[in-house]
């Protein structure tokens, strides 16, 4: 693999921004971050003018079920290949391949897909899976098929977990389920993050589940309770409980723009995690699609269920990262931590990703000030390259 350097570039490093600065990258690593340009490279050494482009991170997509006609249901190694191939072009590096409520055979098929998918160079990674369901409550099933839900279980996920190798980093379940938080206490001991989803409980449930070990809300807003002046519910306990990171769709419709507003102004952007929860239509012309076996009509910037239900989005994560940069006191930093640092600290992925820092991966984002993507590289690869019209 060829040494890489990255010039000129305003550098959103770990601990400093460089206005000009300078990124060495050989086999897949960062080598050096630094403020002038570096001495000795090695001949061959490619170069990316980073003249006025920002260098973020690589975005870290914590909920997506699909994209480009792929579906994480479909496990099939084509699918994940096909969703890895597509995402550097909106800046995203590393993602969780996200299930769907289904039947057990369903799901097993693509848990065991994951386990089996080896990855290939100059596509994003798959990091892990996110679990979304089927442990959740029917009355907030949103896009979740219904029929498929069934009651924690802590036999049922071990063995999952052990079908998708190791794999599964997050699990959205309804707290209210566990009542005893046991399952929720053994997904926190075994190192996966217990999320509050799809989940109809109240402001004193919430406060136990995060007591028991719950760390994060699933797609903050939506398929939960809301805020109320006599109960605040799911959402108020994003806002109150510090120990609780949160999800967000920022696409305008599964949360508004005023409310992404206030979202910013009272839980802040350090707890914050910018996800797409894209299915497979994301990247394709409006029409008729499927998720979870249900149809989806998708037009040109939502894709809903035959009554209307929100079903997933078809957002990308640079568009995401626009809008949020969009509202009044957040800055490019915050973007790098949203997109970035925040999704990598939560999924225990830190020590290698999530920042810009000699030693980790180079899964790194060239942008504009306006936060389309010029350049993305996945481990040291050029995955994705815009070039000027």
């Amino acid at each position: 693999m060829k040494a890489m350097l990255i010039s000129n570039a305003k550098v959103y490093a770990e601990e400093e921004t460089l206005e000009g600065g300078f990124i060495v990258i050989r086999d897949g690593k960062i080598e050096s971050v630094s403020g002038s340009r570096p001495v000795d490279l090695p001949d061959g050494t490619a170069e990316i003018d980073g003249s006025s482009l920002n260098a973020l991170p690589g975005f870290i997509d914590g909920h997506i079920h699909g994209a480009d006609g792929a579906d994480v249901m479909d496990a099939t190694p084509e699918t994940l290949g096909r969703m890895a191939d597509f995402l550097p072009a909106e800046g995203t590096t590393a993602f969780l391949a996200t299930t769907i409520t289904q039947s057990k055979e369903n799901i097993e098929r693509a848990l065991r897909n994951v386990a089996d998918y080896p990855g290939r160079p100059g596509q994003a990674e798959v990091a892990g899976i996110h679990l979304e369901g089927p442990f959740v409550e029917k009355s907030k099933a949103g896009a979740q098929p219904a029929e498929f839900i069934i009651e924690p279980d802590a036999d049922l996920f071990r063995k999952w977990q052990e079908i998708s190798g190791g794999n599964i980093r997050a699990v959205t379940l309804a707290p209210e389920h566990d009542p005893n938080g046991e399952f929720i206490d053994m997904l926190r001991k075994s190192g996966v993050v217990p999320s509050a989803g799809h989940t109809g409980t109240d402001f004193a449930g919430m406060k136990q589940a995060v007591a028991q070990g719950v760390s994060q809300v699933t797609h903050l807003c939506n398929a939960m309770s809301g805020i109320h002046h006599r109960d605040i519910g799911v959402i108020g306990a994003a806002f109150l409980l510090r120990g609780l990171k949160a999800e967000l769709i920022s696409d305008g419709i599964h949360v508004s723009d005023e409310m992404l507003q206030l979202i910013v102004d009272n839980v802040g952007t350090e707890r914050l995690l910018l996800i797409t929860d894209s299915m497979r239509a994301k990247g394709l012309p409006p029409g008729g699609y499927e998720l979870g076996g249900q149809p989806v009509q998708v037009t040109e910037d939502r894709a809903v269920l035959n009554d209307g239900t929100l079903a997933g989005s078809i957002l990308k994560m640079n568009e995401a990262a626009r809008r949020m940069l969009s509202l009044d006191g957040v800055t490019m930093r915050d973007i790098a931590d949203m997109a970035s640092a925040n999704p990598a600290r939560q999924l225990g992925l830190f020590n290698r990703k999530g920042s810009i820092r000699a030693g980790k991966d180079a899964d790194l984002v060239l942008v504009d000030d306006g936060l389309n993507v010029r350049w993305t590289i996945c481990r040291g690869e050029v995955a994705y390259e815009r070039h000027e019209e």
